[in-house]
C-alpha cells in the first residue's frame, strides 16, 4: 500500500492535523484535495453518530478539515453532492 493509499484510507493515521496534509510538500493540490474530502465523510460520520448518542470525534475536527480545504480552494466545491445533509452530501 502506497502512503497516498494510506492516506486515503485512514487520513487521521497519515497526518495528526488537517493543517499538516495542506503543509505536505509531497502531495500535490488534488492529492490533498482528496485526502481532506475523505476525512470530511469521516468526521461528518463521527458527527452523525455523536447526534444519536453512539460516541463521535474530536468536536474540532470538521471545522478544522473544513478551514483546510478553504486553504486550498476548495471549500465551496461540494463536488457535485447536492443539497447538504448530515452526512455533508445528497
Amino acid at each position: 500500500m502506497t502512503d497516498m493509499d494510506q492516506a486515503l484510507t485512514n487520513p487521521e493515521r497519515a497526518f495528526a492535523t488537517p493543517e499538516a496534509v495542506c503543509d505536505a510538500p509531497s502531495l500535490g493540490r488534488e492529492e490533498k484535495i482528496r485526502i481532506l474530502r475523505r476525512w470530511e465523510a469521516d468526521a461528518r460520520e463521527l458527527e452523525v453518530a455523536e447526534e444519536e448518542n453512539m460516541g463521535g470525534g474530536p468536536p474540532d475536527l470538521l471545522s478544522g478539515i473544513l478551514a483546510a480545504l478553504d486553504r486550498l480552494g476548495a471549500g465551496d466545491d461540494a463536488g457535485g453532492r447536492g443539497p447538504p445533509t448530515k452526512h455533508g452530501g445528497a
